[in-house]
This record gives structure tokens, sequence and C-alpha cells, in this order.
């Protein structure tokens, strides 16, 4: 009878006693209800429920979700049908609103970005629909957030994925931006060719300047090596007929000199050379070069 008790009380244990024990993982939240009604919202960690009267009504994740909503037709302010896909990310900040709040939340979530993508895009032309998609994302986060307060929904990102205009519009787009890519070549081509020859002239410009003072230079050092010849030269005569002062020179050096000088001449232009009658008349001559050395001192 005794064991018969035991095994009863196990027999309980184990199939309403132990069920009732639950662990709630990191990241999830438990909804429970006790008959019928909300009574807690269950966090990580150990927990335990009253049996046959508490019941989980919703196990809800923390963690942030991803969307990918399917293509939505939309039509811009100048007409334009396009097809525009967006992703949603979001998190559930509070488990009861999400639960309680309204019915299939993400069914809700996806209509919601829908009407609120037509309306934003509705109110762009096509070009600044292409070229807007922060502006786009900014106002359907905005949007989006606040109205899936009351759900228990807190809307992180909204990005538009995929912006597809009609195959007409895509066509002419694609002419439009071979000729815009034309035309920056041709610019760029022309750019280059206007620098190349600006680079060429510049460096003629140089190098006929460079040409000019090189010139200038070795006219400039011909004309100081002639000069410093001929004060050299000027100066030798110069130390010549001093010395010969020195020397006291009688009148058969002066006669020597006079030959000399003769010689000289000789090697000139002139085929002729007029010798004095007698060589008295040389020395002179040579005197009379004499008494000029001396009026000089």
């Amino acid at each position: 009878m005794e064991y018969g008790i035991l095994i009863g009380i196990l027999v309980f244990v184990v199939l309403f006693i132990i069920p009732c024990i639950k662990v709630v993982p990191q990241a999830k939240a438990y909804v429970i209800e006790r008959l019928g009604s909300y009574m807690t919202t269950w966090s990580n960690g150990l927990h335990f429920k009253v049996p046959f009267i508490d019941r989980i009504s919703n196990k809800v994740s923390l963690k942030e979700i991803v969307k990918d909503f399917a293509p939505q037709p939309v039509i811009t302010k100048d007409n334009v049908t396009m097809q525009i896909d967006t992703v949603v990310y979001f998190q559930i900040t509070d488990a009861k609103l999400y639960t309680y709040g309204i019915e299939d939340p993400i069914n809700a979530i996806e209509n919601l970005t829908a009407t609120t993508l037509r309306n934003i895009i509705g109110e762009l032309e096509l070009d600044q629909t292409l070229t807007s998609r922060d502006i786009i994302n900014a106002k359907m986060r905005s949007i989006l957030d606040e109205a899936t307060d009351p759900w228990g929904i807190k809307v992180n990102r909204v990005e538009v994925k995929n912006i597809l205009p009609p195959r007409d519009i895509q066509e002419a787009m694609e002419k439009q931006m071979r000729a815009e890519r034309e035309r920056r070549e041709k610019i760029l081509q022309a750019e280059g060719e206007k620098k190349s020859s600006i680079l060429i002239a510049e460096g003629e410009k140089e190098s006929a300047i460079l040409k000019a003072e090189a010139h200038k230079e070795a006219q400039i050092k011909m004309a100081e090596g002639e000069a410093e010849a001929l004060l050299k030269m000027k100066q030798a005569e110069a130390d010549g007929i001093r010395l010969l002062k020195e020397a006291r020179a009688d009148s058969s050096v002066l006669t020597l000199k006079s030959y000399e000088a003769l010689e000289k001449v000789a090697n000139g232009q002139s085929t002729k050379i007029i010798v004095p009658a007698n060589l008295q008349g040389v020395a002179s001559f040579g005197t009379v070069i004499n008494e000029m050395i001396e009026k000089k001192k």
C-alpha cells in the first residue's frame, strides 16, 4: 500500500511538477497568463508556473530581427511606376504589447512599410527617388518607429534595397550615362592635350633661355679672357721697359731691341721692310727711345 502511494506521488511529480519548472534562455521573454489573463513576463532564468492555472502564452525573441519584404509597385510624382523592395531591422522591446497589441505583427509591419513607401515616393520625382535613398530611409524609419510603438516594437533601421524603373526608362538612363561618360572622357582628353602642349611650350622656353644664358656666359668669359691677356701683355711690356731702364741699357742694346721690333713688324701683313742706310741711324733711333723712357719716369 505504501509503495503504491510513493509510486503515485512520483508519477504526479514527473507528469505535473517537473514540466512546470521552466528555464528562460538569454534574449528570450515568456508571456505568462493565469486563468486566461495576462499575469507577468518572465525574463531569462529559472521560473515555476502553477499547474493547470498558469500557461505560457507567447515566447518572444528579444534579438534584432531582419525582414526583407518583397518588391512593391510605387508611382512617383511624375507618374513613373517602379518596383522597390525594402529591408526593415526591428527589435521587440515589450513582450506584452507585442503579444496583445496587434494580430500578426510581422504582417502588419510589412503592410505599413508598403503604404509608407508609396506615400513617400509619391512626393518625389524619378530623379529624386534614385538619388535620395538616405532621405527615404530616414523618413520611413521615423514613421515606422512611431507607428509600431503601441506594438512593443522598436524600428532601428530601414533600407531601400533595390529600385527598379521600367525597362524603357532603364535603357534611356543607360544611354544618358553612356553619353555623360563619353563627354567626360573627351573633356579629360582635351585637358590632357592642353596640359601637354603647355608643358612642351614651357620646356622649349626654358631651353631657349638656358641656351641664351650659356651663350652670354661664354661671351663674357671670352671677353674677360681677352682683356686679361691684353692686360698681361701690357704688363709684360711695362716690365721689360722697366728692366731695361734698371739695367742702364746702352746704345748697342737699344739697337738690338730695335732690330727685334723690326723683326716683329716683318711677321705682320707688310711685305717690305725699310732698313736705315747705316747703323748709326739705328743707334740714334735707340737713343730717342731711351730718352722717351726717361721722360716717362
